[in-house]
Order: C-alpha cells, then structure tokens, then sequence
C-alpha cells in the first residue's frame, strides 16, 4: 500500500445528490478517534488497517471519479468472517459507518465511503474454499476475482456462467450488484447462480442463507434479497456457486450492417426464430475503433457502421452448425452486409478482447464520463439507440452506446470531450434525466447490472415511485435500524 493522500472534495461533481444531509439528519455517525482505531487494531493485525496519511487515493472512488470522491477514516484489509463480526460489533454499539468493498470497479458509486468511517475491504479474503464435484458446486470468499473463478472451473470441465465485462471485479461485487453479463441471454445473472451465502449482519451477528438444494421453499427468500443489495443490508463473507458442464464448442459470428437501425432492428427476429444464441451483443464502428487504439490489436473488420455479435454453444460443431446457419440467414434476409465465422480461439480472442475492452476504451478518449446502464424489453431496443440517436444530435454531446443486445440491456456512456465544466454539467443532467425517462416510458428499468450505488438515487426513486421506495427503505430498516451499512446507497 503506497502512501498517497491529496485533498479529496466529499461532494458529487455531476449529479446533485440530496440524500447525504437527509442520512446524516436521520443518523448521527461518530468520528472516529485514535482510541477507536486501536480499538480495531486489537481486532485485526496493524499492518491491514490504514488510518490519515496513510490510505491510498485509490479507495475514495470506483470506476466512476466523476461521481465524487470520499475519504474514509479508516481502511481495513478483513481475511475472515470472524474477524468482520467482531469489526460490524464495534461500529455498531458505536454508531460508526462502514463502507463494504472489493476491487472497486463499479459505476455507480456503490463502494465509495460517503460518510467516512471505515472502508472495509474483502479483497484478501480471496480463497476458494470447496470444490463440491457430486454436487457441482464451488464456495469461494467474497474477493475473489471472476477472471480466476473462470480458470479455476475451466481447468475441471466445468463453467461458471454469468460474463460480466469486467473480470477483474471479485465475485462478492458481483453478488451485490447481481452482475449480468454477454452471456445471460442464455444462461441467466449471477442470482441464478448463488446457491448460499455466509453474511455478516449490521449488528455483528453471521447468518448462513440457502444451501446445495436445487429447490427451497422455506420462507422468505433472504439469499435473493441479499443478492443485488449492494451491501446495504449484509456483508457477504463465503459464497456458493452452481457451476454447468463446460460446452466443448464455442462458434462466434461477427455480422456488420450498413447502419445501426438494420443492426438493431435484427435482434428480435433473432429472439423470435427461438434460436438461443449464448450471447448477442450490438456494437458500433467509432467503440470498435476506439478498442483498437486502446489495444494496439486491429479488429476482423470495420468496413461497416454497426455489428451484431453472436455466439453459440454447444457439444459439437454439428450440433450449433444448424442453429447458427439458421441465425446467419436471418441476419442476411435483414440487410447484414456479411456474415462472418469465428470457430477458431484466436479468432475468439481477437473479437472478444475488443468487446471486453469497449469501457476502457471509451473512458480514455475524454476528459469526462458518465453512464448509464438502462435495461429495456428486447423488441424496445432499436427504438430506445434511435432515441439515444436523437439526444445526440440535439445537445451536441457525442454519446456511445454498445451492449447485450439479447436481453435488452444498453450501456450508454457520454463523453464530456472538450466541454466546459458547466455546460458539461448542465447537458449531461439533462441527457441522463431524458435516458432514464425513455427507459422507463418503454418499459424498462433504470439498471441492468451496475446497480444504483448513490449516483442513480434519484432515478431509482423517480422509477419505483415512492411506495415501492419506502418498501425498499423499510426493508433497509429492519437489516440496519442503525443506517451504518454502506449509508447513503440504493433507497436512501
């Protein structure tokens, strides 16, 4: 851990969040003093807690800076279950906040201590603790990475389905924020996938949720509360993972189109032909372009305006040959220029490291982002890029716009360039607003996978109405009468 402090401004620098005075009205959270952090010092060893000079920049952001930047009082580096129960004891009996987090790639500000207080990270407790092979099942602590869960299972035949973009976020993030993925058109989200969890409460108390069943209908379902909850309501400390049969082929088509309206307006007849493709994914040529740059590796092709991505899986090639044929002629009869076949994995990997680099890549070529993660119903999507479409030209804001074409959820990112801070800030309120009000006025939902952190706060609560908010906040309450779990996040 290097020693890199600078002065860090705890206020939100693009959208006007009105829920931190309301939190610290509602609850008085104490500053933590010296005595405090040797408190926690008698709890875990010295060299994991980091106090003042000596926490790292890194831990007052996620993947979004723009959103604000918040020191915590403390950082503390937890390696077991046991050793965070007596850590949510202490905070608890003394009303000090606690921020849980792992590698810090969310976009939402769902890891970031707005309050102060303790940041807690998981990120060392990163063991898999069972591999269960009668049962197909994997138990892993909250801090390890997906891209090594993936090579962990791959190497035994087996996969873990949900494909989050991100692979260098722990699994724990994922299970809070119920991470989707390129391959949930086929095979679900994460919450299809976690079959138990070890979680620490607010008070300090460990409750164990769910089990290696494959049905349960005893009670309320605490475990898919849990899951999506973005921290809110547990810390999540040990977690079991069902895990599939590795199909032993994967055949990918890369499809360019003339233009994005033909490229999107595929995709339902996709969907309505019943082929079941693992993922379909749209894309642009200037995100395409970008990903080269940002790579140094040059794409298949980029002789089009807009491609269709699709991948099938399956035992053999016979088996996927007729479904993924089926799929290229539709595709055609559609306008699509060509049709191109991937079935080796350096082909694979060419394309696919492109599409894994599209965030990054867009991020490095401006001086500002913001996002949103919108999910709208399969056959609204043509309609809601056309809308996007629209708001570009309009403000004159250059907007990219990629994603999971199969289940409708669109990633919008807008780029501040070379705008002044004030009109930045002025269009990009006015651009998010009219997004999230298209998604909902199509049906759709404000987050497909990124969650709501407190950045999208108030879209939420425009969306859910203040009922089903009341509810979400009613629920928090019963978790954390205390509000010191991750306050400030989802309902508040």
């Amino acid at each position: 851990m290097s020693n890199n402090i600078s002065a860090v401004n705890n206020s939100s620098t693009i959208h006007d969040v009105d829920n931190f005075s309301t939190v610290n009205t509602v609850y008085k959270y104490k500053t933590l003093t010296e005595e405090d952090i040797n408190n926690l010092r008698k709890i875990c060893s010295s060299d994991r807690i980091y106090a003042k000079e000596n926490i790292n920049e890194d831990y007052t952001h996620d993947e979004m800076p723009e959103y604000g930047k918040f020191m915590p009082e403390v950082v503390i580096e937890a390696i077991s279950t046991d050793e965070i129960s007596k850590i949510m004891k202490y905070a608890y009996e003394n009303n000090i906040p606690v921020t849980p987090r792992g590698s810090g790639t969310g976009l939402c500000g769902g890891s970031v201590a707005i309050h102060g207080g303790i940041l807690l990270s998981l990120v060392r407790m990163n063991k898999v603790l069972e591999f269960d092979e009668e049962n197909l099942t994997v138990t892993v602590e909250p801090g390890v990475l997906l891209m090594d869960l993936i090579k962990y299972v791959t190497e035994k035949g087996l996969m873990y389905p949900p494909d989050p973009g991100e692979k260098s976020a722990t699994i724990g993030g994922n299970v809070m924020t119920n991470a989707g993925g390129m391959r949930a058109v086929k095979y679900g989200v994460t919450r299809d996938y976690v079959l138990a969890m070890t979680v620490v409460l607010p008070n300090g108390e460990v409750i164990k949720v769910g089990g290696k069943v494959v049905k349960n209908s005893s009670g309320y379902s605490l475990k898919d509360l849990l899951i999506g909850s973005e921290g809110t309501l547990g810390i999540v400390t040990e977690i079991t993972l069902k895990l599939i049969p590795a199909p032993k082929k994967v055949i990918s088509l890369l499809v360019p189109f003339k233009n994005l309206d033909e490229c999107i307006e595929t995709v339902p007849k996709i969907i309505k032909s019943k082929a079941v493709p693992t993922a379909i994914e749209f894309m642009q040529r200037e995100v395409i372009e970008a990903a080269e740059i940002y790579l140094g590796k040059k794409f298949p092709d980029k002789s089009s305006d807009a491609y269709l991505l699709l991948t099938f899986d399956g035992n053999s090639k016979t088996e996927i040959e007729e479904i993924y044929e089926n799929v290229a002629n539709i595709c055609l009869d559609a306008g699509a220029v060509d049709v191109f076949i991937s079935d080796t994995e350096e082909r694979q990997e060419s394309i696919w490291s492109a599409r894994g680099a599209f965030l990054e890549a867009i991020k490095s070529s401006t001086s500002g982002m913001d996002e949103c993660d919108v999910v709208v119903p399969r056959n609204k999507i043509a309609e809601y890029v056309k809308y996007v479409n629209k708001l570009e030209k309009e403000n004159g804001v250059r907007i990219r716009t990629f994603g999971h074409a199969g289940d409708g959820n669109l990633h919008v990112y807008l780029c501040k360039d070379d705008l002044t801070d004030e009109i930045w800030r002025e269009k990009c309120n006015l651009i998010m607003k009219a997004l999230y009000d298209k998604a909902i006025e199509l049906g759709g939902q404000v987050s497909g996978e990124h969650g709501i952190g407190h950045a999208k706060i108030p879209y939420l609560r425009e969306s859910i109405g203040e009922t089903a908010m009341s509810l979400m906040q009613g629920i928090k309450k019963v978790f954390d009468p205390k509000g010191i779990l991750n306050p400030g996040k989802v309902c508040w």
